[in-house]
């Protein structure tokens, strides 16, 4: 399959100005051959074209023209994939886009399978697993932190940390193989100390990469943040503040949200998808009862809870359900109606006023500091690892454990040697030094076909 030739629409379907169908793979120039019909004096075949330029023409099949476009020539190994790749330019619309990419898969390409652009520069040696990974982060994006982590990934700034780790790794496996070649020699102790000290050290650069993990998942996925409270309290009203604009319907009748809404905002950098559920009570109502039921299940998958209560309101034991419902998650208390009389005494909680805006600011702080421990600094962007990565490193952390354990306690170096051997590959796998045809499958599946 990799070496066949594939073609993809490159732009998301729909109607635009333009669309993109990229071709990449050792025919790919001859099959644009096929389909091209070039038009002026400047513009020529694709086979007779230099690399990165730019042609005007027409796509034609069954000789009957199909669409004006600009057709791009680029030659291996200077491109995305490090093959021959064409990428013609058409005018966007469904009709247009998909006639474009019949014709060239008339001219013998196959459809690409999704990430498989990306699947083969990474195959190509154009780049590594982290930075494979790192363009799917890119294209998913929801915030200004998260594009500049996934930029700063996509640059290899992870994979240089990884690689200066794994070559440490490897170096200590050959001085501890070395003694085992020659076993009537023991290792002299300032030799011993320095092997001590090298696996030591690999220890806590592998500590200090775990440690990004959560942040890092933070900004990739973002957080579920789910309101709750009791009818009336003013969890739309809240939401719409939280969001900028009118999402949720708002009235004075209690029990106006009666199925939850999902919405993500940007919250101090954090993508933050915001749930707003209906209010907890008991109900008779059919519907309303089926809302509450989903109002907790999206309080189970939530990360965080914001409890509105209405503070113009006594507090009595209905108040207490959802916090009893939330039970062990990260929990705000958002006292509401802020500008009403207040009649409830929450301590520590976030007065908030949704006719002005009262408190919204502070709430945001707030919900940054619950789910991000400290300040988001731009040196930590670089090497936020993710759930993959996390996994890999944990397993490589375990080994290195045990060849230090074996090392000191003088035990058989095989032990040593075995372990640091597993150690080397489990740090292989970050970047694909090491890896397998279905982990390759898993990665790359997640992406959009023509990526």
């Amino acid at each position: 399959m990799h070496e066949d030739t594939i073609a993809a629409i490159a732009t998301p379907l729909g109607e635009g100005g333009m669309s993109i169908i990229r071709i990449s793979g050792g025919k790919a120039i001859a099959m644009a051959n096929e389909c091209f019909r070039p038009v002026g004096k400047s513009s020529r075949n694709p086979s007779d074209a230099s690399t990165h330029t730019l042609h005007y023409g027409y796509i034609t099949q069954n000789g009957r023209d199909i669409d004006e476009v600009l057709l791009a020539v680029l030659r291996a190994p200077r491109t995305f994939t490090r093959e021959d790749t064409v990428e013609i330019t058409c005018h966007g619309g469904l009709l247009a886009t998909q006639s474009v990419l019949k014709a060239v898969l008339a001219s013998g390409a196959r459809s690409a399978e999704p990430g498989e652009f990306t699947r083969r520069a990474f195959l190509n040696g154009r780049i590594d697993l982290t930075q494979a990974e790192a363009v799917s982060d890119v294209i998913h994006a929801r915030t200004d932190l998260a594009l500049a982590a996934a930029n700063e990934q996509l640059a290899g700034k992870l994979s240089q940390r990884i690689h200066q780790l794994r070559q440490e790794l490897m170096h200590t496996l050959a001085h501890v193989e070395a003694h085992i070649d020659f076993p009537d020699e023991d290792i002299a102790p300032d030799t011993m100390i320095q092997l001590v000290a090298q696996l030591q050290n690999a220890l806590v650069f592998i500590d200090g990469l775990l440690a990004t993990a959560e942040e890092g998942q933070i900004l990739r996925k973002g957080i579920r943040a789910a309101l709750i409270g009791l009818p009336n309290a003013g969890k739309s009203s809240l939401l719409n503040q939280l969001l900028g604009h009118d999402r949720a319907i708002v009235t004075s009748t209690a029990g106006t949200t009666r199925d939850t809404i999902e919405e993500t905002a940007n919250i101090r950098g954090i993508p933050v998808v915001f749930i707003d559920t209906a209010g907890l009570r008991e109900s008779s109502n059919e519907i309303e009862a089926e809302g509450i039921k989903r109002s907790h299940e999206s309080i189970a998958k939530a990360e965080l809870i914001l409890h509105v209560v209405d503070s113009s309101q006594p507090l009595t034991g209905e108040n207490q359900q959802p916090l009893d419902v939330s039970a062990g998650k990260k929990c705000i208390i958002v006292a509401n109606k802020s500008d009403l009389p207040t009649t409830s005494d929450l301590p520590g909680a976030i007065k908030t006023c949704c006719l002005d805006g009262t408190g919204i600011e502070e709430l945001k702080d707030a919900i940054k500091s619950a789910v991000w421990s400290g300040e988001i600094q731009a040196d930590m962007l670089p090497v936020m690892v993710n759930a993959r990565h996390h996994d890999a490193l944990r397993r490589a952390r375990e080994a290195t454990e045990k060849s230090l354990a074996t090392l000191q306690e003088c035990r058989t170096l095989e032990l040593t040697a075995m372990d640091l051997r597993i150690a080397v590959n489990a740090v292989g796998e970050v970047v694909g030094k090491t890896s397998t045809e279905d982990l390759l499958d898993t990665i790359f599946s997640q992406f959009c076909i023509g990526k």
